[in-house]
């Protein structure tokens, strides 16, 4: 019981730590698309779908292991939805905040910082918990690689 509790907490905080990189991340996301839109609003609309698109799988990062340690739906979709609104939320604080200094440096280093917490999120929490749950990697490495996919696939439509 010590020890399910334990791994309970690991989850809960996992998929907390998920949600406010996922929400630090968003940040960037929000700001893009707000600038996109205000210069060519299909580009925005486009980029708007395709980034919702790639929400869906941040929020079951963030829900499935809140979920899984408390059995707690509402809990879980809470925490999801806190992360995802913080993408519009930020984008407008942003937008308000650095309206007046929009560079390509600027935009260099929110990308830059924010991709660099995603990728450590990754690497060090949600694959080797995906790995724990599924030691034979039945299907880790493919949803990995569909994964890759649907967001190489999202990026492709984009440019067309």
């Amino acid at each position: 019981e010590l020890r399910k509790s334990l791994h309970d907490k690991k989850l809960v905080r996992m998929g907390i730590n998920t949600a406010l990189a996922i929400g630090l991340h968003n940040f960037p996301e929000g700001l893009a698309t707000f600038v996109a839109a205000l210069n060519d609003p299909k580009v925005g609309a486009v980029l708007a779908v395709a980034i919702g698109i790639h929400n869906i799988p941040e929020g079951l990062c963030v829900a499935l292991p809140i979920y899984y340690a408390t059995g707690n739906r509402k809990k879980a979709f809470l925490w999801a939805c806190l992360s995802g609104a913080s993408e519009p939320l930020a984008a407008l604080l942003g937008w308000a905040v650095l309206a007046n200094s929009f560079s390509d440096d600027l935009y260099a280093v929110l990308f830059g910082f924010v991709g660099g917490m995603m990728v450590i999120i990754s690497v060090k929490e949600l694959l080797p918990t995906a790995h724990r749950y599924d030691p034979e990697d039945t299907v880790i490495t493919y949803s990995f690689i569909v994964g890759m996919f649907i967001m190489a696939l999202s990026l492709v439509l984009f440019v067309f």
